[in-house]
């Protein structure tokens, strides 16, 4: 009887191990730095990057990242091809329709970039004839179709955040909208980048948020409330032991967490 309650009670605590030392699937889009990026070697980092493994670690989790293109972030979650997406996704209500969110993680502004010089207006008149280049399903997609569009820019999507700087350089396109820490990281402070600048306003008006949403949170499916007051108290906590401030300080030198 003892070896029997023995057994059980190993097979318990073996079990509860396993549980709480699992793999959690991370989706990322490596293209959207410093966010979301690779290494020289093809190794995945960035600021998403290591508050993924720092919220896995929270849990008891091992982060197992999956790379995904930008526009099939959502259909993937959905066909459970990973657990959650932790690669700068916006809380918006559009996206809540289909997919759940935590709290917010991290929350910058978005902004216009083209050449210096342009002088672009809150009507953003100064945009017509411009061919705006955006990431594919992304606010600033819907931003720039809901606002640019109108005022006469030409929008086109792209698969990848660096496929447009690429396209910015060769001069296939006049310009981009963004966010403004990962294009000041990622074009306008490389090279190539020093004939563009942010124009017009900083794109965080109240009559924005149905464009780009209160912040970036985990996006995981609908009906995973365990998992997502998990990740809510993860959040909380690292935020509370110095675990975040570390993080951010090794990418920004302001509180990417924002208001």
């Amino acid at each position: 009887m003892k070896n029997l309650l023995l057994a059980l009670t190993l097979t318990a605590v073996a079990t509860t191990g396993m549980a709480q030392n699992k793999e959690l699937k991370v989706a990322i889009d490596p293209t959207y730095e410093p966010f979301t990026f690779k290494t020289a070697d093809g190794k995945p980092t960035g600021f998403d990057v290591d508050i993924a493994n720092a919220l896995c670690a929270q849990i008891k989790r091992t982060c197992v990242f999956v790379e995904q293109p930008w526009d099939g972030m959502i259909p993937g979650l959905q066909a459970k091809k990973y657990d959650v997406i932790i690669s700068s996704m916006s809380i918006t209500e559009d996206r809540l329709k289909v997919i759940d969110f935590t709290d917010k993680y991290y929350n910058t502004p978005s902004r216009v970039v083209v050449k210096k010089g342009t002088k672009v207006s809150d009507t953003f008149a100064e945009l017509k004839g411009k061919k705006i280049g955006v990431l594919k399903s992304s606010t600033q997609e819907k931003f720039s179709n809901g606002e640019l569009k109108k005022a006469g820019a030409t929008i086109v999507p792209y698969e990848a955040q660096d496929q447009v700087y690429l396209d910015i350089k060769s001069g296939r396109l006049d310009g981009t909208v963004a966010d403004v820490v990962e294009v000041s990281a990622g074009f306008l402070n490389k090279a190539g980048g020093d004939a563009y600048e942010f124009a017009g306003p900083v794109l965080n008006d109240p009559k924005y948020v149905k464009y780009f949403g209160t912040g970036a949170g985990v996006a995981l499916r609908k009906g995973e409330a365990g998992l997502k007051k998990e990740l809510n108290d993860a959040i909380k906590a690292i935020r509370a032991n110095g675990t975040y401030a570390t993080v951010q300080g090794k990418y920004f030198k302001f509180d990417v967490y924002g208001k």
